[in-house]
């Protein structure tokens, strides 16, 4: 039978050495890939793959449900905006930014089996345009939408599709979406007058009502590229008063809200967040942070009033104040931003509400906003160095950098909350790497090591505290 104890005892210093040496090397490696990871996605591994299937199980829909990621109604054209980008090999939109994009345009624009029997043509220009909102090339998509043209020069989806990825400028897209314009309403005049006929015609007359109303959205978003900001202001006032469903998830009052930051109509803008900051409807960095600028322009108005008006000045003050801290814990990361402390990128087709998406997103559009009202920044800097403490919603979700990672570019360096400094890791994983290596150095050198292991132990005996105090006192 295997005698344990002669096993033991055969072992030499060697083997407990290169033991030692053997596993602080593999904890120094663990603890610097740990450090690395936690950089880069914001959270650790080890509790990802051990500890969180175990104790975080039951935590997997509530994560999904603060996890819903939502449409940027501030998109930019990919042929005229983002195509500079892709010139420069930098995709500026991740595969799953797109293919989200992709799963909307299908369910918004293509009608099914809508075209009836017999309508070969129609049926024909369905299946390329349902190849079109398919494909992940964007030439693909392009000659899909070329070919649908080909067979029904009046296909208003082609031509937004087109607009949208083919117009090298805004100018262009403008141009073609005008001509969309002119075929959606023909078209969505023809099918609502059939469309109670039957479900088939039901479907068609909603698919032409959602490219309609898709249309003069992005007519409405060119206008505000031009500088035409009363065109703009108009189009977003329909659109918003007069959306048909496809377009209520698109928070088209947050469009509305950038136009009349742009024309300075502080009172409309005021209007409108009165209807939309309310507690019962989805919050979002615009409606946060414009309530924010709204009552820092009215401190800084109140502060320009002289010593007159101290009490009111206070008072404006302190309620600015109070909006910033709502506006910053609601999304932490916008501040770096709008302050230039992190450099922007293009925003995304799609972003995470209270993540690093939606406040690339508003700091694209409103940082300018920001910079014309005085001491707005100045304040917001105060308040993000001290801290959200307002505790107004839900605590902050712990799955956002995961999901900002697969929505926006990998050339831009995420933010992360909470800013944890991981500065134990580095320190352990020092240690464990000079402990290796002191094993190394015993087990190559040992006379030497030892001689050296001796003198450090006599200096340690000669540093008893009260010698050290005595050395204290006579020094």
């Amino acid at each position: 039978m295997w005698d344990s104890s002669s096993f033991l005892s055969a072992l030499t210093p060697k083997f407990y050495v290169a033991l030692t040496g053997t596993s602080s090397l593999i904890s120094g490696l663990i603890l610097i890939f740990e450090w690395w990871y936690f950089r880069k996605y914001g959270t650790s591994f080890i509790e990802q793959v051990s500890i969180g299937p175990w104790l975080g199980s039951g935590s997997n829909g509530e994560n999904t449900a603060e996890c819903k990621v939502w449409r940027n109604p501030l998109s930019l054209l990919r042929g005229a905006e983002y195509a500079r980008l892709w010139a420069e090999g930098r995709a500026p939109l991740t595969y799953y930014d797109m293919n989200l994009s992709a799963q909307e345009h299908q369910s918004w624009f293509c009608a099914g089996g809508a075209g009836g029997a017999g309508e070969g043509g129609e049926e024909g220009v369905e299946a390329c345009m349902a190849r079109a909102w398919r494909e992940r090339s964007p030439g693909a998509r392009v000659a899909a939408a070329r070919t649908a043209l080909s067979i029904n020069p009046e296909c208003a989806p082609a031509l937004l599709l087109l607009a949208e990825e083919d117009a090298p400028t805004v100018q262009e897209a403008e141009r073609v979406l005008r001509r969309a314009l002119r075929c959606a309403e023909a078209a969505c005049k023809t099918s609502s007058a059939v469309a109670n006929n039957n479900s088939a015609a039901a479907d068609r007359a909603k698919r032409d009502a959602a490219v309609l109303a898709h249309v003069k959205r992005r007519l409405a978003m060119c206008a505000r590229r031009l500088g035409r900001l009363k065109d703009a202001t108009r189009m977003f006032r329909e659109l918003a008063r007069d959306a048909p469903p496809a377009l209520t998830a698109l928070a088209l009052h947050e469009n509305l809200i950038e136009v009349l930051l742009e024309q300075k109509a502080y009172a409309d803008v005021q209007a409108v967040l009165a209807r939309y900051d309310d507690i019962s409807l989805p919050k979002s960095a615009t409606i946060c942070y414009t309530a924010a600028l709204l009552r820092a322009r009215a401190a800084s108005i109140a502060a320009s009033a002289g010593p007159s008006g101290a009490g009111a000045t206070r008072a404006a003050e302190c309620a600015a104040a109070e909006a910033m801290r709502r506006a910053v814990e609601f999304n932490p990361h916008v501040p770096d931003y709008l302050l230039e402390l992190r450099a922007l990128t293009l925003p995304p087709e799609h972003l995470l509400k209270r993540g690093d998406s939606e406040a690339v997103a508003y700091a694209f559009f409103h940082l300018r906003h920001w910079r014309s009202v005085p001491g707005a920044l100045r304040l917001l800097a105060e308040t993000a160095a001290c801290g959200a403490r307002a505790a107004l919603f839900h605590p902050y979700p712990s799955c956002t950098a995961c999901a900002d990672r697969e929505l926006l570019p990998p050339q831009h360096s995420l933010s992360v909350f909470p800013r944890r400094a991981p500065a134990l890791l580095p320190a352990a994983a020092a240690l464990c790497t000079l402990t290796a290596a002191l094993a190394l150095a015993a087990h190559r050198w040992p006379e030497p090591c030892a001689a050296a292991a001796a003198a450090a132990a006599r200096a340690a005996r000669e540093m008893h505290p009260g010698k050290l105090l005595q050395m204290l006192v006579t020094i």
